[in-house]
């Protein structure tokens, strides 16, 4: 990987744009050649467009051109996960074959994206519906993690092909989906930045959904400084780009209050974890950043909850069976096995659950009143190889493990982002989760951005992966 201005962060490539130092063509075409480079190594993409994104970058630089300003977004390349809807490319998600024309309709956020004239290479693979946290696309080759030159390594799901495209180049802004962690764990595993935002903030029209009560759209991308943008692009809410950014930046590192839970997230976490997280909260704290212990026992309560009840299952294979129902046969045995326990759920149970899930939610909204994020390892283990989850039972032992810090987030119903801290004893990336309440994300954004002011980027902290190196 070189210094080429792919690289730079994405409002300074704007400027650079909107300057005629460079060009949407020349950004495309680089992202195009980094593809070629590593697409066999990492096979990031279930469909890849480099005509298509040519075409979207003259028409891009034509706009710039002629003065007309749509957004940072400009020409900017970005990958979509393969459940979005997205017009002229197929939609599979994870399926062997093409679903029916309504699933290629694009909803908000791809519209939003498209508004802004973001160059859309292509579509990223994800585990069948979604349905699954290490990175396994059974129907499909899977990605590969670029963090391990030895040994085919999962990349973490079920955005399983999102933190992979940003890896290679290709893409600036990854598009992603997060129902239990489906956006963050990708991202700490592939040493990027994953924001899951409040549920319901952002729509899910034009998504394939596993979970209508939890699906949560949003970004990975190389740092804190996109993700704002990234933000500030799709939501309604949000103001100019610059504008946010220049309010976020201006956060004083020492008024910033971070939560250490004393429960659930801090507890059996694999070599390297810790140590480095550690050394990280050490650096935050020297510049004024204060930790306090806070107890947090909603996180473990809800995710017992949803292991009786598996939610997430319920509801994805109630749509399946309703929409989809020719998909049943060919369900990757991962996602099969888990919709059968799924079946067996009671009505009984899932209402009372969701009901006692509620109630939880808002109670650990109210304890995070007192801090302004709570602070833990966004993955507790090491990102398995894909030899060690050939079966489904070591499988799903590692789906469930991948999920435990970032599954009791989405029950809770809070917002979250994950930032590249450490390297664990393998080499492989440690994300530190930052959670805050509902509809807090300006407020995370600044305490993330004032984090990744201290710690630095994914690439200034760990270096490039190795797979992506020469």
């Amino acid at each position: 990987m070189t210094d080429h201005i792919l690289d730079q962060p994405i409002l300074d490539i704007a400027a650079q744009l909107r300057a005629g130092r460079t060009s949407a063509q020349a950004l495309v075409d680089e992202a195009i050649a980094r593809h070629q480079r590593l697409d066999k190594a990492l096979g990031a993409y279930k469909h890849w467009d480099a005509e298509g994104a040519r075409a979207q970058a003259r028409a891009a630089d034509a706009a710039l051109k002629a003065g007309i300003e749509a957004g940072p977004l400009a020409g900017i390349p970005v990958s979509i996960k393969d459940i979005y809807g997205v017009a002229g490319m197929p939609t599979c998600a994870g399926t062997p074959k093409e679903l029916p024309a309504r699933w290629r309709e694009e909803g908000p956020v791809v519209r939003a994206m498209r508004r802004s004239l973001a160059v859309v290479t292509g579509k990223t693979h994800t585990v069948e519906f979604a349905f699954g946290a290490v990175g396994r696309t059974g129907n499909w080759p899977s990605p590969r993690n670029p963090w391990d030159a030895a040994a085919p390594r999962a990349c973490g799901g079920s955005s399983a092909g999102a933190g992979v495209s940003l890896a290679e180049g290709s893409a600036l802004i990854a598009m992603g989906t997060d129902t239990g962690g489906s956006i963050r764990i990708p991202a700490n595993v592939t040493g990027q930045v994953g924001f899951k935002l409040t549920h319901g903030r952002w729509s899910t029209a034009g998504i394939v959904p596993l979970s209508s009560s939890f699906d949560t759209p949003g970004p990975l991308t190389r740092s804190v400084r996109d993700a704002i943008v990234a933000f500030a692009v799709i939501d309604p809410s949000a103001p100019d780009a610059r504008a946010l950014f220049a309010r976020l930046d201006a956060t004083d590192p020492a008024g910033i209050r971070l939560g250490m839970p004393e429960q659930h997230f801090w507890d059996d976490l694999a070599p390297g974890i810790g140590e480095g997280l550690k050394k990280a909260l050490d650096e935050l704290a020297a510049k004024g950043m204060r930790t306090k212990k806070i107890s947090f026992p909603e996180a473990a309560e809800a995710r017992a909850r949803f292991l009786k009840a598996s939610f997430f299952g319920v509801e994805g294979v109630s749509f399946v069976e309703e929409h989809l129902p020719d998909r049943i046969k060919t369900l990757d045995p991962n996602v099969a096995t888990r919709f059968e326990i799924a079946r067996k759920v009671s009505a009984i149970d899932y209402f009372t659950e969701m009901r006692k899930v509620a109630e939880l939610a808002a109670a650990a909204n109210a304890r995070l009143a007192e801090v302004d994020a709570l602070v833990a390892p966004t993955v507790p283990v090491t990102v398995p190889t894909l030899a060690e989850v050939e079966d489904t039972a070591t499988y799903v032992q590692a789906n469930g493990a991948m999920t435990r810090n970032t599954q009791p987030i989405n029950l809770l119903g809070l917002c979250a982002i994950t930032i590249p801290a450490a390297l664990d004893a393998k080499g492989m990336p440690v994300g530190l989760q930052l959670v805050a309440r509902a509809g807090a994300e300006e407020r995370l954004l600044a305490v993330a951005l004032a984090c990744e002011k201290v710690l630095g980027t994914a690439r200034a902290r760990l270096g490039v992966p190795p797979v992506c190196r020469g």
